[in-house]
């Protein structure tokens, strides 16, 4: 009786406990606080700041436009209202917004008023959102302060935390209510370092601060891109429709499976700051989850999976792609490169049956990267053509063919578009060929470092790893054993390749000789970047290191204390990043940072779209966002409206030989049809623009332009969809055969 008393006092005591923690989540939110921002903290180009931090604007300056702007923000649709308070000696003065170089609405600031309100809708999410005071050029105007509110909420962030917590503590509850009943003691240890290294990992993000990197703009725009897709009604995603000023962006050139997660994120109005953030730790998660399995596959000693599991995680190189560099697409591809090698391991050497290691490796790379799927795929055969003997001998090809063609049904649906635009279509790439592969040399002086305060392009492997190759040193050449195993020979294998991988990120790999060479400068140029072997040479080297240390005959007796110290060694890398803007490798927190409230709206990061994979000739000087006619005279456009990858404009043309161009890039798949239904021919005007010739009847007429999915890539879909469901079923099929 007493222990029931108990139970349902510290059931209570958990419920209680729950609430609180929910209560003050809701208690946190920041989506209904205004964006505010004194004359002094606007983006100004002239003026001065006086003492109340106004900026204030004289005729002195001799100029006119616009003088002062907010941060370009990621903004939900929904209504807003803005206030601006300000002294103003003269009129025409004007308070503007403005959204992808596009004037949205403007109202006239009244120099009889010092304060004025204004409300406006956005009837969609918004890409780079900015409010902008115009200055006449007449009289003083000073700022005071610019303010934004929303009518309801900026995002919804907290509603997502407090789910993400509600769902915790259901697990947890579930957990003591006896469902420990089902893990073993060592399973929730190792579980539990695996999500504790995760969180560890992703701690500089929980900071209030969006850190930028020289590709973050990109990601966060694919995000939204992405997100405006799925809301377009395309599954999957081929065209990005308001990218560009609205012109639409190509989205399959770059691998998207994993950002599904942050744009459904986003259709559920969470801000695309956290969305990312997410994103991150799922990445971090999903390293150490695939890091853990792989060298659970290939070793049995707890001590070497857990290092390894810390050392990839916490790698310092993942470290460069995610703070720095901000390249997520290389972040996504690290993932699975401890599953290829694992993979490549049982087809060749080890269980056969474990064959799914490397299609569900390569197929996250495929997903992930496009260039470090070609690494893979040059790892895969060198590696197949050092083993071949024993995949001949032991008939292994059998299961190679098998993950080959597993692989390629799967991945199909992205596949056939990416080629079918790469080849097909005419698209800019020559941004892409970048010959600058020496200059980028890593100095191998910086292999050792682990530790920068400030300085987070860790173009390193680090000490850990630099142990793990000490390791692989001490087994290779000073342990004699009677019999060498297969995974003996793998693991030198793997030594060698990081070896070779981490010498042709140095200055002394002969890259200025290869550029004579005109298939080896192909590849140079491809790959831009020495440091990209960091990645993979990392993979080979935590492999030799943590199977080599439970291996190790010498290392016995010290086990304990390496892997200590390798765990230790590995910790400082995660403990040196800074908390603060002051000191990432971007040292102007104007221009690199988001802080707090605006972190999650993206403001002073923006979004970026590059010039690979537009049309050639859509150049950013060419863009527009309006119907463009070759007379205005003899052509009137009566209107024109566009929604996702559908629009329609009606004209009137008086005179024949006439064309209107609409503000959509004209890439293969889009289709166009008159009132009755009847296609029309299409062409390219200028900025790649879709160019329809007019009737010059003097009716109105009615045009209708859409993008269509190709049968090509309907079939893809359908053998990809079909291969998932019959692994399904399979397994389906293999569970209940063993419960009967």
């Amino acid at each position: 009786m007493q222990t029931e008393e108990m139970s349902m006092k510290s059931k209570i005591i958990y419920i209680v406990f729950v609430c609180f923690i929910t209560l003050l989540i809701w208690l946190g939110d920041e989506g209904h606080r205004p964006l505010a921002y004194t004359g002094s903290e606007l983006l100004h180009s002239v003026g001065l700041i006086d003492s109340e931090y106004a900026l204030v604007i004289r005729e002195a300056v001799s100029r006119n436009g616009a003088v002062a702007n907010t941060p370009q923000y990621v903004m939900n649709k929904g209504s807003y209202t803005a206030t601006l308070r300000y002294r103003a000696e003269a009129e025409d003065s004007v308070l503007e917004l403005w959204e992808q170089g596009k004037k949205m609405a403007g109202w006239s600031i009244d120099p009889s008023e010092t304060e004025m309100t204004v409300d406006f809708t956005l009837p969609k999410d918004m890409k780079q959102l900015q409010l902008r005071v115009n200055y006449s050029g007449k009289g003083e105007l000073t700022v005071q302060e610019l303010e934004i509110r929303p009518y309801t909420l900026f995002y919804s962030d907290s509603y997502f935390f407090m789910l993400l917590f509600l769902s915790c503590s259901l697990l947890v509850w579930w957990y003591l209510q006896g469902g420990s009943a089902r893990f073993s003691r060592e399973q929730i240890v190792d579980w539990g370092v695996i999500l504790g290294v995760a969180l560890l990992a992703t701690t500089p993000m929980m900071q209030t601060y969006l850190y930028n990197g020289d590709d973050l703009c990109y990601h966060l725009a694919r995000l939204e891109g992405l997100k405006d897709g799925i809301l377009d009604g395309q599954i999957p995603v081929n065209i990005q429709p308001d990218g560009l000023k609205g012109n639409g962006y190509l989205n399959t050139m770059y691998p998207y499976l994993f950002l599904y997660i942050g744009a459904f994120l986003r259709i559920c109005r969470v801000s695309l700051g956290l969305s990312y953030k997410v994103l991150i730790f799922l990445a971090n998660l999903a390293s150490a989850v695939c890091a853990y399995m792989a060298v659970k596959s290939m070793c049995r000693s707890r001590r070497s999976v857990i290092l390894a599991v810390v050392l990839y995680t916490l790698m310092p190189y993942r470290f460069t792609n995610i703070f720095s560099r901000g390249d997520l697409g290389e972040t996504l591809a690290l993932i699975f490169w401890p599953l290829i090698i694992a993979g490549l391991y049982h087809v060749i050497l080890g269980e056969r049956r474990r064959w799914y290691y490397l299609v569900i490796g390569f197929s996250g790379v495929l997903q992930s990267h496009i260039l470090s799927a070609a690494f893979v795929a040059v790892f895969c055969v060198i590696t197949a053509l050092c083993f071949c003997v024993r995949i001949f001998q032991e008939k292994r090809y059998k299961e190679i063919g098998r993950a080959a063609g597993m692989t390629l049904l799967l991945n199909l649906w992205y596949l056939v578009p990416f080629l079918y635009y790469y080849f097909g279509e005419e698209l800019s790439t020559e941004v892409l060929r970048w010959s600058g592969y020496f200059e980028q040399s890593v100095n191998p002086s910086n292999f050792t470092q682990s530790i920068s305060l400030y300085n987070k392009q860790y173009f390193s492997l680090g000490l850990a790893l630099l142990g793990c190759v000490g390791i692989g040193l001490l087994r290779f050449l000073c342990e004699r054993r009677r019999e060498r195993t297969g995974q003996d020979g793998y693991l030198l294998y793997l030594f060698v390749t990081g070896c070779v991988l981490a010498y042709m990120t140095t200055g002394y790999f002969p890259s200025l000789a290869l550029l004579d060479n005109e298939l080896f400068e192909n590849i140079v140029t491809m790959i831009q970047f020495p440091w990209r072997f960091l990645g993979p040479a990392s993979a080979c080297f935590l492999f030799v290191g943590a199977i080599g240390l439970a291996e190790s005959q010498i290392l016995a007796p010290y086990r304990n204390l390496v892997f200590t110290l390798l765990v230790g060694l590995n910790l400082l890398v995660i403990v040196s990043v800074p908390m603060d803007n002051n000191h990432m490798p971007y040292k102007n927190a104007e221009a690199v940072a988001s802080k707090g409230h605006e972190s999650k709206l993206a403001a002073n990061i923006g979004l970026f779209y590059p010039h690979e994979w537009r049309i050639e000739g859509a150049s950013d000087e060419r863009m527009v966002s309006n119907v463009v006619t070759s007379d205005m005279h003899s052509v009137t456009v009566h209107s024109f409206e566009k929604k996702g990858t559908k629009a329609a404009v009606s004209y009137t043309a008086v005179k024949a030989g006439c064309f209107i161009e609409l503000p959509i890039q004209g890439y293969l798949g889009y289709s166009a049809c008159d009132e009755n239904g009847e296609r029309l021919e299409t062409e390219r005007g200028g900025g790649a623009r879709i160019r329809i010739r007019t009737i010059g009847d003097g009716m109105e007429h009615r045009v209708y332009v859409r993008y269509g999915r190709l049968p090509l890539f309907i079939a893809a879909n359908l053998v990809s969809a079909a291969t998932i469901a019959g692994i399904g079923w399979w397994l389906y099929r293999k569970k209940r055969v063993k419960a009967g």
